[in-house]
């Protein structure tokens, strides 16, 4: 259930803080005074696209967060799963910061993804807005609803049969990929093989090139560290004043001078230790002049078996490891096309069965969607019976499709019937809008019947009926209230004198500035704002008498009918 919302600094709102509670909540005001920025407030909490512009004018930042309250092990179950941290506290808290730079959504402290969050609104939140009871006119959303309704039974079989069609898709496509005329296998054959023998007579080795190249370059270089180290003997025993014998100078010195002062025993051990490690260097630098050769032959061997390399690096891969796996992927593919015949039979073969296998899986979901199908369309029409459709029909129309689909072969659209003696029709052919907002009502309510999220959220979900409908729409709103939190956008007045509590949203001007609110009414300022919604500009005596009856009928309403619901 949604417990809180707090915005700051978004579009109009300068700061509101509401707490919503259990049953229904109703949201209303005049036309602009800004309840859409309420409910993109929680839009753009739950990851929606927000654009700095949204910040309010003067502002560094725009600020929306959310308190939910957990009460369902299952939901509770699903966010550990997800991994989000501090389940144990029964809340959760969204929030979204943004700034001209950049945007940062939050869940219970812990920086996290457009992506995660929508996992996490999905557990706990249904909005609706006016936007989609246009999914109803699209057709390829219903087989959607009807998985949704179904998700226990369906989810499974889904599952199965996507892993099935999966491996079948691998096998067709390598079928496809291994069927060629017999022209074209041979030329790739003597493609394949022209690459493979020419990888193969270099006979590479890892690790081959960066040995080559630490080798070259000493090669190619020996005259410079032959010069190099030519030098660094002169300093260290062939000049006049070469280090070795300045050294020795020094030894000679400090060894008369420790026979009157034992102290500088070890220091004379020191140099001591330095002559012996110079007089090692020395000759080891004087072997290597001696070992070395100047090979032209082997430079240019080097040289060549380099150029080879990188030419092959050029041709098949970054690195030798790149060119070996290269000629093996090569090498397989020469086996498929040499063995053409013998794999085609075999790919074949397993394909048939994997097509029955298919099959059985696609009719197992297909019975399955049916069977639920059946379920929420007599569902939907009862409920569509309370919204004042009295003589409806509302059925699922299933029909094959041309060919198998990662989600099955099933077509599923809705069909429906409002009057006697009418034929089932689609939905896009016969429903106005006001029909669209309660058909998507009703199948609402039936969802909602079938999961555990807490909260549902309507945005006039009224727009387009009136009197007798109204009512009827708003017992509807009434019923699902009582398990279900539900907060809803209305103009009505009917849909509003419903309210568990009810919430104003007004805007005003103080020092040229405009600004969005949001507050609870109490019982009195309710009646006034049920009085406003009949009567608008002009409010009457006769308005308020019609409020308080409507507040009464709906009293009567909740004690009568709602608190015997099963």
């Amino acid at each position: 259930m949604l417990t809180n919302l707090h915005v700051k600094n978004l579009a109009l709102i300068d700061e509101a803080d509401v707490d919503f509670y259990p049953g229904l909540n109703i949201l209303s005001g005049e036309t602009g005074a800004g309840k859409s920025i309420i409910l993109g407030s929680i839009n753009i909490a739950l990851g929606s696209k927000a654009s700095p512009d949204i910040i309010r004018k003067g502002s560094d930042y725009a600020l929306t967060e959310l308190i939910f309250s957990i009460d369902s092990d299952e939901i509770r179950h699903s966010l550990k799963e997800l991994e989000i941290p501090d389940i144990e506290e029964d809340a959760i808290i969204i929030s979204r910061k943004i700034t001209p730079q950049r945007s940062k959504i939050m869940i219970n402290g812990i920086t996290c993804t457009n992506a995660m969050v929508q996992k996490v609104a999905a557990l706990l939140i249904n909005i609706h807005g006016q936007h989609d009871n246009q999914l109803l006119l699209n057709e390829a959303s219903h087989i959607k609803l009807v998985d949704s309704f179904g998700y226990d039974t369906i989810s499974p079989l889904k599952d199965n049969y996507s892993l099935i069609y999966k491996e079948f898709s691998q096998l067709r496509s390598k079928l496809e990929k291994n069927t060629m005329d017999e022209e074209s296998r041979e030329r790739e054959i003597s493609f394949l093989e022209f690459e493979i023998n020419e990888i193969n007579e270099a006979d590479l080795k890892e690790g081959e090139d960066e040995d080559l190249e630490a080798e070259f370059k000493k090669l190619n270089n020996s005259k410079k560290i032959i010069d190099n180290i030519s030098q660094a003997l002169q300093v260290l025993s062939d000049s006049n004043d070469n280090c070795n014998d300045l050294l020795g100078s020094a030894i000679h010195h400090i060894s008369n001078a420790s026979t009157y002062d034992d102290s500088l025993s070890d220091i004379l051990a020191s140099l001591g230790d330095a002559d012996d490690l110079i007089s090692t260097s020395i000759r080891s630098l004087e072997n290597y002049i001696d070992n070395s050769e100047m090979d032209d032959e082997s430079l240019n061997q080097m040289s060549q078996r380099l150029d080879l390399i990188n030419k092959l690096k050029n041709k098949y891969g970054k690195t030798i490891e790149d060119i070996l796996a290269y000629s093996e992927e090569k090498q397989a593919r020469l086996d498929d096309l040499v063995h053409f015949q013998e794999i085609n039979e075999k790919l074949s073969h397993e394909l048939d069965l994997k097509k029955d296998e298919l099959d059985k899986a696609a009719d197992s979901l297909s019975k399955a969607r049916i069977k639920a199908a059946d379920l929420l369309s007599q569902m939907v029409s009862k409920a569509l019976s309370e919204l004042n459709f009295l003589n409806n029909q509302f059925e699922a129309e299933f029909k094959p499709s041309q060919e198998m689909g990662p989600d099955g072969n099933d077509i599923v659209r809705f069909m429906i019937s409002t009057n006697v003696g009418q034929p089932l029709m689609p939905l896009s052919k016969i429903a106005s809008g006001g029909e669209l907002s309660r058909i998507m009502l009703a199948i609402k309510t039936c969802m909602a019947g079938k999961d555990d999220i807490g909260t549902l959220i309507f945005d006039e979900i009224d727009a387009g009926i009136s009197g007798r409908t109204a009512q009827r729409v708003a017992e509807q709103l009434a019923k699902v209230s009582v398990k279900h939190q539900i907060i809803c956008i209305t103009h009505l007045p009917q849909i509003a004198s419903m309210a568990d509590r009810h919430y104003i949203i007004e805007k005003s001007v103080n020092d040229q500035i405009t600004s969005t609110s949001i507050y609870e009414l109490d019982y009195e300022k309710e009646v006034d704002e049920l009085a406003r919604m009949i009567g608008g500009s002009s409010i009457t005596e006769s308005c308020m008498t019609s409020a308080k009856e409507m507040k009464e009928g709906a009293k009567n309403y909740k004690a009568n009918c709602i608190q015997k619901m099963p």
